[in-house]
């Protein structure tokens, strides 16, 4: 359904840029082909936080339900914007790294960059192609809301809509200022103290991801639903943690995934500097020499295989990644526990723990 949201929608759109310049048929062609790709986590975590408050005792498949079919569409384009909006942070992101990659495909600003080299057009290839993805970025947020408020439009309750677009809010200021504070802590972490480190990774992990991956996802859907605060609340209760342990899988992907499987190169958050909760407990836990090697090659966009294996070596003799494993454990009992007396539908409750094994016991 989610699919068939989006095809629909960037059919109008194809409709809408055609119109003004057949120069625009990259713009809708390269968001259909990273919008054809991903997970959908954040789309399943709408559509459950509206089904754990909206679902029947007698758990009904709500399309045998007219008023209910005509919420499903509500949600459906709901969650669909979501995986726009993400679609969006994925372009700005590998802008900011300078991401070759993206879903096994060239990211947006090298594609743009290769049509630029291709056609021989005067300038700079580079530079027309971040500038040319940055605005694809931008324009994959503009539609992500378009295509929310359509789904609002066509919502009952005007109190529920104001509290998902009160939560759609929140979400992206908070992803905005955790991607900020990742770049941040990039360039920036030489100047802290070594204490502060670790928590400060943290706070990237909350902010960036895990509020937005999983918690708002299903605090917009559970809105959708007419949740009440306290439903609202046992979902943050269970999201949050889940969205760490989600985001901690994925820092660890980032160093030792198989690139045939993430469509990433492998070890390429040490190329590009991440300054992750696994690196920071790496750090602590390596010795003087050992630590200094880890800072002077971590962000070396020209690192080898073979360097990237001794950075893999280090981070694993330092006990980093048998200490993160067992954070994600941690979170991931915290975020069971709190299903446990929610006040949710038994069926959004069967499908959320589900989710929780496909989430941080991924590959990609």
């Amino acid at each position: 359904m989610v699919q068939s949201a989006i095809d629909d929608f960037l059919d109008d759109r194809a409709v809408e840029l055609e119109s003004i310049a057949k120069d625009l048929r990259p713009l809708v062609d390269y968001s259909r082909d990273l919008l054809r790709g991903g997970k959908r986590f954040r789309a399943l975590f709408c559509y459950w936080g509206w089904q754990a408050v909206r679902a029947r005792p007698s758990e009904l498949d709500p399309l045998g339900d007219d008023a209910l079919a005509a919420e499903l569409d509500v949600i459906v384009r709901a969650a669909s914007a979501l995986e726009l909006f993400h679609a969006a942070a994925l372009v700005h992101d590998d802008i900011m790294d300078n991401s070759d990659t993206r879903r096994g495909m060239s990211a947006a600003h090298r594609r743009f960059e290769e049509r630029h080299r291709e056609a021989g057009w005067v300038g700079d290839p580079a530079e027309f192609g971040r500038s040319s993805a940055m605005l694809l970025g931008d324009l994959l947020l503009s539609w992500s809301e378009q295509l929310f408020d359509l789904g609002l439009q066509r919502l009952e309750s005007p109190s529920d809509g104001a509290a998902a677009r009160t939560e759609f809010n929140r979400m992206r200021t908070e992803v905005m200022v955790g991607q900020y504070l990742d770049i941040l802590e990039e360039q920036a972490w030489r100047g802290h103290d070594e204490r502060e480190l670790l928590p400060r990774a943290h706070r990237v992990i909350v902010y960036k991801s895990a509020k937005y991956s999983i918690e708002a996802p299903l605090a917009i859907g559970a809105a959708l639903g007419g949740a009440t605060e306290s439903q609202v609340a046992s979902l943050r209760d269970f999201g949050l943690p889940l969205g760490i342990a989600y985001q901690l899988r994925d820092d660890l992907l980032g160093v030792f995934g198989d690139p045939d499987v993430t469509g990433k190169p492998s070890g390429d958050d040490l190329r590009e500097g991440k300054r992750t909760v696994l690196i920071a407990i790496a750090r602590s836990g390596l010795p003087t020499s050992a630590r200094r090697f880890l800072d002077e090659m971590l962000g070396d966009r020209e690192l080898d295989d073979s360097q990237v294996r001794m950075l893999q070596v280090a981070i694993r003799d330092s006990g980093a990644v048998d200490q993160v494993e067992r954070i994600i454990e941690n979170n991931v009992t915290r975020a069971r526990t709190a299903l446990d007396s929610a006040d949710i539908s038994p069926s959004a409750q069967r499908q959320l723990l589900s989710l929780v094994e496909t989430v941080t016991k991924r590959s990609a």
